[in-house]
């Protein structure tokens, strides 16, 4: 394990401080899950800020042992219901990989296609239902007024996209019913092919147009932090090295040695260090490693935003998302256009005991899976780290500086951009709240 910074986490017993002024964000809206903010501000500087991931703890690691391995996806999937084709993916990688399974390359294409639908549909959530009313100073989009009507329109058929894009590849965009480990259970339909086909080209200049927007965006907080992604020859968010801004290059299954795992007392998730540092997982990381691998024809008509990376402005999450949203509309196109789906016999998955690693990019960031099976083909563990687990403390730094340069503004002012702050991680509480158990003796002797 590499050592380096102590993450110094403050219990709750501070709450009981004298002297100090309290801002309190008791429910953080429009991201996924529920979460609060707990700011201790005193002589003018911040203390601490706490950021809370109340969902309830939900136990996936300890839930997933004993299972057969074989049907370990479809479970682990539900842990996200907004990226579930993720969870799916990963832990089928590593299925496959404990049983030394190779799937073949149409599958894999498959595979890369439903990520592409999901990472359309994903981002176009985050991007046009949560933060784009920041944009425009707006609660929500359903306080935008009629002259907004067709943007919102665009937004939708976009999203809808995705949505269909899943459906054709891989059954369903939610839960999806086709992918199994080591194979799709159903090829695309020609016809299903065409049409969706026909609908990405469709929304293709929406796309360029929102791109646009969040370009022009002029929100700024910039932290000199590592980000880190896995890096792909086609920007396929699977099958890669996992980079860092510094230049370190690793292999996936090397990931989990380069991380620590951090308690955070007040919250139900724990957090994670890289190299002994905090550090930034999601869009903006993949775009400051890989923005050279996008598709040709996104990176011909997206050259002017490109230059804004790498960044280390936290906002510009919003605009690589917006980025990335036009190469998976690209490089589906071409590939759904390039390629003929065909039912195969594939080689059946034979058990084994073996340890496996899952490692893809979902939409937030960096998704890691590990599973040890045994020769029966039971799950004896497993460990699952998603990205809002690796950005948390981050995001808690970040609301520190954010805090901190914005002192002398009032505090509704303070409290908005907060959210906005927040919401630009594009966290996912319930995904990262799936597992925590303090060993509090342990804490204890750990920091005397």
């Amino acid at each position: 394990m590499h050592k380096g910074e102590d993450f110094d986490f403050i219990g709750e017993h501070s709450h009981e401080e004298k002297g100090g002024e309290h801002i309190v964000l008791e429910n953080l809206t429009k991201m996924e899950g529920h979460g609060t903010m707990d700011i201790l501000i005193k002589d003018k500087k911040v203390k601490y800020a706490k950021l809370k991931i109340t969902e309830s703890k939900r136990f996936y690691t300890q839930a997933i042992r004993n299972k057969f391995a074989i049907s370990l996806p479809l479970m682990t999937s539900r842990i996200c219901g907004t990226c579930s084709i993720a969870h799916l993916t990963c832990c089928s990688e590593a299925v496959e990989r404990a049983f030394g399974y190779t799937p073949t390359d149409q599958t894999l294409l498959l595979r890369k296609l439903s990520l592409y639908g999901m990472m359309i549909r994903d981002h176009a959530l985050h991007l046009f239902m949560f933060c784009l009313p920041d944009l425009f100073g707006k609660d929500s989009v359903l306080d935008f007024d009629k002259s907004q009507d067709e943007m919102i329109r665009k937004a939708f058929a976009i999203k809808g996209a995705g949505n269909n894009l899943s459906k054709v590849i891989a059954g369903r965009a939610v839960h999806a019913t086709f992918a199994e480990v080591g194979k799709f259970s159903h090829i695309p339909d020609k016809d299903a092919v065409k049409k969706i086909v026909d609908e990405l080209k469709s929304v293709r200049e929406y796309v360029i147009e929102f791109v646009e927007i969040f370009y022009n965006c002029q929100f700024k907080l910039e932290r000199d932090i590592d980000f880190v992604s896995l890096v792909t020859k086609d920007f396929s968010f699977s099958n890669g090295m996992i980079s860092d801004s510094k230049g370190e290059s690793i292999k996936e299954d090397r990931y989990w040695d380069y991380l620590n795992r951090v308690v955070i007392p007040y919250s139900q998730a724990t957090g994670y260090s890289f190299k002994g540092k905090d550090y930034m997982v999601g869009a903006i990381a993949r775009m400051n490693l890989n923005k050279d691998s996008l598709h040709s024809a996104t990176k011909a008509d997206l050259s002017k935003y490109l230059g804004v990376f790498p960044s280390k402005n936290i906002y510009h999450n919003n605009l690589a998302q917006a980025i990335e949203l036009l190469h998976c509309v690209d490089h589906s196109i071409e590939l759904l256009e390039a390629n003929e789906f065909t039912e195969e016999h594939n080689d059946p998955v034979i058990v084994r005991e073996g340890e496996g690693i899952g490692l893809i990019e979902a939409p937030r960031g960096t998704l890691y899976y590990m599973i040890s099976v045994d020769k029966t083909g039971k799950v004896k563990y497993g460990n699952i780290i998603v990205p809002t687990q690796q950005n948390a403390i981050g995001m808690e730094k970040s609301v520190v500086q954010l805090v901190n340069e914005n002192m002398e503004r009032d505090r509704k002012y303070i409290e908005y951009e907060i959210e906005k702050l927040i919401r630009a991680y594009d966290p996912c509480m319930s995904c990262a709240s799936h597992f925590l158990r303090i060993n509090w003796k342990s804490l204890e002797q750990d920091r005397r």
